[in-house]
């Protein structure tokens, strides 16, 4: 080809924007996105684009592009499900789903990809090498996409694989990656203490869930404090806690739920021991019974060093920023336990108010052109791996 990559991705820019747009005002909630994932397969088809798998995993999509020579196979991957949040920015494209909202940028990336897909379609007679575009679904929730797409091929013959992601905390046109422990794994618990409920007036006849539950409560939050070691970041958060329903009635049974984030599979072993023997002690010391669903979610995402130095390498030295440990995560981390590859992060924001509300917000949106240092990160890719 003589137009280079990055100036027909340019040159498509406005139609790229169209499909994010398309994308955000028709959203789809966590393993329910079959129209989505048909929107994709159409514009596949569209582009000419022969090997396409569906149903991959779920709702994932897999398509294949043969390059004309001999080479690797890179694979890229974006997600595509929505978040249960009603849309409250006013915007010509906001949702027109109540309650459903690309409140993370998804539809940004796989607008993105699309447009890579029908770019190196056009581009297969001078690459050397393959290119695999993965489409997943939902990776919003646990257990998420990305583990069943892999369990279904998604990565056969694939010898690298990247994502992005878009960053509203990171100013538009920066590139951030870091080499090694890079998102934290997610696990989920719920706690159910059984005790003996009774009279509020007589507590010496009952075995009290609430003030159990409440040393329940600190005793894990001195997990973190006292019993992991400081230089390894973890967090463990209560995000629900239910008892009673009198004034005047010691509650019977408590409900406690919430996460655990480590940057380690030690840690986190280590913590869900800890839960285990404080809840043991509890046992013995109050008098309660318990049950524990502890859920063991989404892996720590782990950047191999070689591919994340791929990457810094590709971004001049001014626009690119070493990405800070983030106890948020992502299934992507899935795909880096079985290949070489790394994830990324885009920046979005500007001096617009509109592009500064944090991820997983009513009011969240990004800077659109967040698309297009995307798309030249993911041709830069392709590039340095398939044009020797």
């Amino acid at each position: 080809m003589q137009t280079p990559f990055f100036d027909l991705f340019s040159s498509g820019y406005d139609e790229t924007v169209r499909w994010r747009r398309h994308l955000h005002q028709h959203p789809e909630l966590s393993f329910q996105e079959t129209k989505t994932a048909q929107f994709i397969i159409d514009k596949l088809h569209e582009f000419g684009i022969e090997h396409i798998r569906t149903n991959v995993g779920g709702n994932g999509i897999v398509a294949k592009i043969y390059g004309k020579h001999p080479g690797v196979t890179l694979a890229f991957r974006a997600d595509f499900d929505a978040l249960p949040i009603r849309d409250a920015k006013d915007a010509s494209y906001k949702s027109q789903i109540d309650g459903v909202m690309h409140a993370c940028g998804h539809d940004g990336h796989t607008a993105n990809l699309l447009a890579i897909a029908k770019i190196l379609q056009q581009a297969r007679d001078v690459l050397h090498g393959n290119i695999v575009l993965i489409f997943q679904h939902g990776e919003e929730k646990p257990p998420g996409g990305a583990q069943t797409m892999v369990a279904d091929g998604a990565l056969d013959g694939v010898d690298y694989v990247f994502g992005a992601h878009v960053a509203s905390d990171i100013p538009l046109g920066k590139i951030a990656t870091r080499a090694g422990a890079t998102m934290a794994s997610v696990d989920k618990f719920i706690v159910e203490l059984q005790g003996r409920g009774g009279h509020g007036g007589r507590p010496h006849q009952t075995v009290d869930c609430i003030t159990i539950g409440s040393q329940f409560v600190t005793h894990i939050q001195q997990i973190v404090s006292r019993r992991v070691n400081p230089i390894d970041p973890a967090v463990v958060t209560v995000g629900s806690f239910h008892a009673g329903n009198a004034f005047n009635i010691i509650a019977d049974t408590a409900y406690i739920e919430g996460t655990v984030r480590t940057m380690s599979s030690t840690v986190r072993e280590q913590i869900e021991h800890e839960f285990r023997a404080i809840l043991d002690s509890l046992k013995v010391s109050d008098h309660i019974d318990y049950t524990l669903d502890y859920d063991n979610g989404y892996p720590v995402l782990v950047n191999h060093a070689k591919e994340a130095a791929v990457v810094q390498s590709l971004v001049d030295e001014h626009d690119f920023i070493v990405k800070d440990i983030s106890l948020g995560a992502d299934d992507f981390a899935y795909f880096l336990e079985e290949r070489p590859g790394a994830y990324f992060f885009v920046g979005s924001r500007t001096d617009d108010p509109t592009t500064q509300f944090p991820h997983h917000h009513p009011r969240f949106d990004f800077d659109e052109r967040a698309i297009l240092y995307m798309g030249e990160m993911f041709l830069k890719l392709t590039k340095h791996y398939l044009l020797p």
